[in-house]
């Protein structure tokens, strides 16, 4: 007899920075893999932020997202492969988490401060751009100083 019930899970994802400077993209993502698994989202949030104990894909730090979400047991392989195959995820795990209730799960939710995070990454990056942008155009803007040429 098939267990059709979902069950709760908790799932650890791990990028690299690079994919982490679109913080939006990355959270929309693993929010993506969760809804093709048929899973329910309880909480999400950026859980750290570190130095890797050893390289992954040449990547020396990465960034981890958790997750908190009910799924059906025979959905859990199909959301591992998918995992797997990601380009913007280096690594993930799944775990029961029979052992929390739905009212624990979600306590951990900052749902909130992903989304104020992810914008205020984007504000971030839009302002390098544009202090980039204006010493390139500094720099050329600036014309070589002529020599004075005098007449004896």
């Amino acid at each position: 007899m098939a267990d059709n019930a979902k069950r709760a899970y908790e799932g650890m994802f791990l990028a690299s920075q690079q994919q982490a400077s679109d913080f939006a993209g990355l959270v929309t993502h693993v929010r993506q893999l969760l809804s093709r698994a048929n899973a329910d989202v309880v909480a999400l949030q950026k859980w750290d932020e570190r130095r890797l104990a050893y390289e992954i894909d040449k990547q020396r730090r990465g960034v981890y997202l958790l997750a908190y979400f009910m799924a059906q047991p025979s959905s859990i392989a199909g959301l591992e492969r998918d995992c797997n195959i990601s380009e913007q995820l280096m690594r993930a795990i799944f775990l029961s988490a029979e052992h929390l209730s739905e009212d624990e799960m979600r306590a951990h939710d900052r749902s909130q401060d992903l989304d104020t995070e992810a914008r205020l990454r984007a504000e971030r990056a839009a302002q390098r751009t544009e202090v980039a942008t204006a010493r390139v155009e500094e720099s050329t803007d600036e014309e070589p100083a002529e020599a004075e040429v005098t007449e004896n």
